[in-house]
């Protein structure tokens, strides 16, 4: 046998070994049930620890990164324009973590302006979230318990081993039970957007070296979400994205075919005027097995219309951007104003985020779709 023949050989046995080791630890998972080997008080619990299903993974098995490096945005080229980014800017503190190391990690426990931050993605759920790690003047360290519940991460604390709803911030299980994490003020925008706006920003490299390909390809097309054991509402396509928020107490859900369509909505919940930017740029991280090569989907945020002067402005889209009537001031996507009498102003960013709508109307099923037709002035 010919030296090529047996290293070929001796891949494929070992391969079939790697193969058969998860086959075997994700069966014995199974068995064993997701609250094998935890240290949680499980006594103390939101949630019906029967709907908690495990990932297949073990703890951390996605390794959570724990001591991020960046790059200066200057000198990063693997990044394609389009290529989609979480970005957090805590007191001129701005940086980028690109989705195609979230897909792979899913969180970064980190520290951005001394505020020491825990920036999250589910890619099931296509969630992106950032969180304030400190509660009760502890700073916690998340990591990836392996769990899922409605798909989504469960996340995990090594001070007490209490399980958070990544989508929710919510304690599920343990001695934290019911407490909520406080929101980190974010973005799901592209690259080029971020490069632009924060040309001294910083962009996470993530440690395994070799990124940018999709291990979920056409997820985001698929009808059938993983390991998702609920109902799903049939109002919009499961894997459909949405832009979902909680506003005066109202869970609310703008789709994204209805944003790519009319650019942007005015609207007005409780006594809350808002309005919601879409626009196009941002690829899909859960498309094509090459991210940068995903179509495009586009990034939306949400603002409130009341400016600090007690001044609510109402907006349109002219074909080239976002313009506000009152004083014909252009503004861009993350809701600054850059040219006309309000140049400088910043809208008050509203806590909104990009999910999937299956994920979002499993944890808000009494969430208000807003997905007709209505006149972008919204006059």
């Amino acid at each position: 046998m010919s030296r090529i023949l047996r290293k070929r050989r001796l891949r494929l046995l070992l391969a079939g070994a790697i193969a058969l080791a998860a086959l075997w630890w994700f069966g014995n998972s199974m068995m064993a049930g997701p609250t094998s080997g935890w240290k949680t008080d499980f006594s103390k619990s939101i949630i019906d620890l029967d709907q908690v299903v495990s990932g297949g993974v073990p703890r951390d098995g996605i390794p959570p990164i724990d001591n991020p490096r960046f790059q200066p945005v200057g000198s990063v080229y693997h990044l394609s324009d389009n290529s989609p980014v979480v970005a957090v800017n805590v007191a001129g503190d701005a940086r980028a973590y690109p989705l195609e190391v979230l897909t792979r990690h899913e969180i970064v426990n980190d520290v951005v302006g001394e505020i020491p931050v825990a920036v999250t993605f589910c890619p099931l759920c296509n969630s992106a979230l950032v969180y304030d790690r400190r509660v009760d003047g502890e700073t916690l360290r998340f990591g990836v318990s392996g769990n899922l519940l409605n798909s989504d991460l469960i996340m995990w604390d090594d001070l007490t081993e209490s399980w958070w709803q990544q989508l929710t911030g919510y304690a599920i299980v343990g001695e934290y039970s019911g407490r909520r994490l406080e929101f980190v003020t974010s973005q799901m925008i592209s690259f080029a957007v971020f490069r632009e706006r924060y040309p001294s920003g910083k962009v996470l490299q993530g440690p395994l070296g070799a990124y940018g390909r999709n291990p979920y390809t056409f997820y985001d097309s698929s009808a059938e979400p993983f390991l998702f054991r609920g109902t799903l509402d049939d109002r919009l396509q499961p894997t459909e994205r949405v832009l979902g928020a909680e506003v005066a107490e109202q869970p609310l859900a703008y789709s994204f075919p209805l944003l790519r369509r009319v650019r942007l909505v005015n609207d007005r919940v409780g006594d809350i005027d808002i309005v919601v930017f879409w626009q196009a740029g941002a690829a899909s991280a859960l498309d094509q097995t090459d991210i940068d090569s995903s179509r495009d989907v586009g990034m939306a945020l949400m603002f409130e219309r009341r400016l600090d002067s007690g001044q609510t402005l109402s907006f349109f889209h002219d074909g080239d951007g976002f313009v506000d009537y009152e004083t014909g001031s252009r503004w861009n996507i993350l809701g600054e104003a850059y040219e006309g009498p309000l140049a400088g102003t910043q809208l008050r960013q509203t806590h909104a985020s990009t999910h999937f709508w299956f994920a979002w109307a499993a944890f808000h099923p009494d969430t208000l779709l807003n997905d007709d037709a209505r006149e972008p002035s919204g006059r």
